[in-house]
């Protein structure tokens, strides 16, 4: 269960990506140029939480976090035999 606003859950987002991207030793400068991503967008995504999913798509391949995408809204794998028998695995 999820207590977060959509709003807090995009700032959290941002503010997970810039950790992550500052722990790698990637600049905003070279994430813009590897992204393709204007820096601008990229200051705002992380200050705002704010950014397209087609960007957020470039900025996650161009930091090597593609499998953080590749799992969003993927299927859940059931858990035990009585997930499957109840259908709960969707």
């Amino acid at each position: 269960m999820n207590l977060l606003t959509p709003y807090e859950m995009t700032i959290a987002v941002a503010k997970r990506f810039r950790a992550l991207r500052r722990s790698k030793k990637i600049t905003l400068k070279t994430l813009s140029t590897r992204s393709g991503v204007p820096y601008s967008t990229l200051r705002r995504f992380e200050s705002t939480g704010e950014v397209s999913f087609a960007a957020l798509v470039k900025l996650a391949s161009a930091i090597g976090e593609d499998d953080c995408i590749n799992s969003l809204f993927a299927e859940k794998i059931p858990e035990s035999i009585e997930e499957v028998i109840r259908g709960n695995h969707k």
